[in-house]
């Protein structure tokens, strides 16, 4: 029988492209970003992913699953910031932000709807501890 990892779900299989894919787009950004918009877009988007895995392994205590699901999201629309002041100083074009900005969305819907059922991430004979 496989184990089913954090790497498994579908919103950390997006979460982690998206972020691949800002982080290559980011080094197109200027060099006076570099410990700006760059840093900080590279680092909200990838504590996406983190959190998520961190969420999942402690998914049977249902407040720390969905506290750390929820940190994942903030992290989500922080990198929606980061992506208006990127469009906004024209770092990134209208059609790369309307992909990436789409997809964050996207992404952000799975978020909340781990958040409003954190008993479907339980496998079958796990039940919540607190």
């Amino acid at each position: 029988m496989k184990n089913f990892s954090f790497r498994d779900l579908t919103v950390y299989k997006k979460s982690f492209e998206l972020a691949m894919d800002i982080f290559h787009e980011s080094k197109n950004f200027p060099e006076e970003e570099k410990y700006g918009l760059t840093t900080q877009i590279r680092k909200s988007s990838r504590s996406v992913c983190s959190c998520i895995g961190e969420g999942y392994r402690k998914r049977i205590y249902k407040k720390h699953f969905v506290s750390k699901i929820t940190d994942s999201d903030m992290e989500n629309s922080e990198t929606q910031v980061w992506l208006d002041f990127a469009l906004g100083c024209e770092y990134i074009t209208k059609e790369k932000y309307d992909n990436f900005n789409n997809r964050s969305e996207e992404i952000g819907r799975m978020l909340n709807h781990m958040i409003e059922n954190p008993e479907k991430y339980l496998r079958k004979n796990e039940k919540f501890l607190n």
